[in-house]
């Protein structure tokens, strides 16, 4: 499948992310972080666990070389599903088979933190508080549950880290409709232990997001800082207009 089709799917999902949004739960703000070493740490959990069903068809693992890793450092640390350094972030499954597994084909990920900005927050926002609303429902086909995107395909590839928590839920009464009873959410218990405590989570998956917003724009920080350079530059030229526009008139008068 080509780049734009792929960003054709990837878009396509935003009509799910404003209905979630509209659901009423509320978005946390993501970290904002441009640290290497954080950086470096998403892009780790992010071969680890996403890359194993998510594709990332527009970076190549020798970008990373941006976040300060060697080429070395990237063969022995963070390719598993490629040969070469200079290879695209593909996986392995078939998308028969991931259909067939979760449903959908899980879409590619090179811009998701852009494809799911909404008026309700940012894609980073969006990321990061999906990734720690998971919750175990046995009702459902993989066994979990999200609060920002309901019945989601997806299953939580980082339960491990995160742990097991349900949600809970208490019936009141609808305020749109008199005598009506709605599940209004209340918050999560811990079922089980992760290997993280829960600011461990939060900021592992903050590192995780960061690197999924960097991957969307490697460039972006350079640009930030040449949009600075720029700046002064027309400020000092400004400046120096005004001082000759002044002496020039200065000698007419």
């Amino acid at each position: 499948m080509k780049l734009h089709q792929k960003l054709i799917a990837v878009l396509a999902l935003l009509p799910g992310l404003a209905f979630a949004n509209e659901a009423g739960f509320a978005l946390d703000r993501a970290p904002e972080t441009t640290s290497v070493a954080s950086l470096q740490n998403g892009a780790k959990l992010f071969v680890n666990y996403c890359l194993n069903c998510h594709s990332a068809n527009a970076m190549r693992y020798n970008r990373l070389r941006d976040l300060g890793l060697t080429e070395d450092q990237i063969k022995n640390n963070l390719l598993f599903s490629a040969d070469k350094v200079g290879a695209m972030m593909t996986v392995a499954i078939k998308p028969e088979d991931a259909k067939a597994w979760f449903g959908a084909v899980p879409p590619d990920l090179s811009v998701i933190a852009r494809a799911k900005a909404s008026g309700a927050g940012s894609g980073a926002d969006y990321l990061y508080t999906y990734l720690r609303t998971f919750y175990k429902d046995d009702a459902r086909p993989t066994g979990w549950n999200n609060m920002v995107l309901p019945n989601a395909a997806m299953p939580h590839a980082l339960w491990q880290l995160q742990g097991v928590q349900t949600a809970k839920f208490e019936e009141v009464a609808d305020p749109h409709e008199p005598g009506k009873k709605i599940h209004k959410f209340v918050g999560f218990e811990q079922v089980t232990p992760g290997q993280m405590n829960k600011a461990e989570y939060d900021a592992a998956v903050g590192d995780l997001v960061a690197y999924l917003n960097w991957m969307a724009e490697p460039a972006q920080n350079t640009r930030k800082k040449l949009g600075a350079i720029v700046v002064l530059f027309l400020a000092a030229f400004a400046f120096l207009a005004w001082r000759l526009n002044e002496s020039y008139w200065k000698e007419v008068k």
